[in-house]
């Protein structure tokens, strides 16, 4: 499987509905929670082009939020992504 990084912040509703998404369908990932990390909300805007969170990077490449990853999902395009 290749490399998931899921950036979240502990009160976003958004960042439960992605990890419940991820586990559902077994996806590992490395959870990282930008509100732990001082000054990391810039560094996550100049990786992704984007403020908001959740942001989920797979191998690399930003894919976005919960929207983009269920939507994803739904077009049975989420597990080949993340296989190798």
């Amino acid at each position: 499987m290749k490399k998931v990084e899921f950036y979240s912040a502990d009160w976003c509703p958004f960042c439960m509905r992605a990890k419940a998404l991820l586990d559902a369908r077994g996806i590992a990932y490395e959870e990282i929670n930008v509100d732990r990390i001082p000054g990391f909300r810039e560094k996550l805007v100049e990786m992704t082009g984007r403020m908001t969170i959740p942001q989920i990077i797979i191998d690399g490449e930003p894919v976005g939020g919960y929207d983009d990853i269920a939507a994803l999902d739904r077009n049975g395009e989420l597990l080949p992504l993340v296989q190798d």
